[in-house]
């Protein structure tokens, strides 16, 4: 699996790219170039060149400073978002397709209407109006978001399964619907699970920084990629790089991971690993 992951341009290009920020998150928390929360007027608005690569804002800290410590911040608001989709979204996914038709089936399939009919902007500005701004009010508002992609992903991939042969000797064996979820129906459904987990983690990165970006995400001192947009709006004209630099970052980590999950789809479907072929 692993060679055949790799044999795909999409998947080795945009595992490339993830590593890249991904080092540079893990190192931000040993090391980063100048302290990001100094403010340092006489050096302020510096343009890219040594000994900061990447200039430095109206405030005279530093850019990549501030990019590397803005990539910890996105990767692990999505990372975690993404993990309460999944952790609550399979397992109600799983339970819908148990009961396909029924009660429960109806309950948690409408509920997902619900939720999907509110943007996570929409619940974040709703969760923030109660609890205030910060990192994990948007962490809840993109995994809310999150929740019902999951359950529906898994109730169709469920719902094909549960009129297998095996599904059907497993009931027969005397197995209740849970424990062939668990067993059976779980497994067989990972795949399409990785490849919209890696999606969904994309997009829970643009979300972050979108809620960053109007003041409902990460706060300040703490940098991110979204709040270094807004920020660089005034200066766009006079200093572009202090809106290129976290811009890229947000572009190149989204299509990293994209990328990732196309190489994914391919590899675990082979219907379009044939038809691409």
């Amino acid at each position: 699996m692993i060679r055949m992951l790799l044999r795909s341009r999409n998947f080795t290009l945009g595992l490339i790219l993830t590593l890249i920020f991904a080092f540079a998150a893990l190192i931000s928390f040993a090391w980063t170039p100048y302290d990001v929360t100094t403010v340092d007027i006489a050096n302020r608005q510096l343009p890219p060149g040594w000994p900061n690569l990447l200039g430095t804002n109206q405030y005279g800290r530093d850019v990549l400073s501030m990019i590397m410590i803005g990539a910890r911040v996105s990767i692990a608001v999505a990372l975690v978002a993404v993990g309460i989709g999944m952790v609550i979204g399979v397992p109600l996914g799983l339970a819908a397709a148990a009961k396909k038709g029924g009660l429960w089936d109806e309950i948690i399939m409408r509920g997902n209407d619900l939720v999907f009919a509110f943007p996570s902007l929409v619940i974040a500005i709703l969760i923030t109006a109660i609890f205030g701004p910060s990192a994990i009010n948007a962490i809840i508002a993109i995994g809310i978001f999150n929740i019902p992609v999951f359950a529906r992903i898994t109730r169709g991939g469920a719902l094909s399964l549960w009129e297998r042969d095996y599904i059907l000797a497993a009931r027969v064996a005397g197995k209740s619907p849970t424990r062939i979820s668990v067993e059976h129906i779980l497994p067989n459904v990972m795949n399409l699970l990785i490849v919209q987990g890696t999606i969904q983690f994309s997009l829970g990165i643009l979300a972050e920084a979108g809620l960053s970006f109007v003041g409902l995400g990460v706060q300040s001192p703490t940098p991110s990629w979204g709040r270094m947009l807004a920020e660089s709006q005034t200066l766009i004209y006079t200093h572009a790089y202090l809106a290129l630099f976290p811009g890229l970052a947000i572009v190149l980590t989204v299509l990293g991971l994209n990328l990732m999950g196309d190489g994914l789809r391919d590899t675990f479907d082979p219907k379009v690993r044939k038809a691409r072929s």
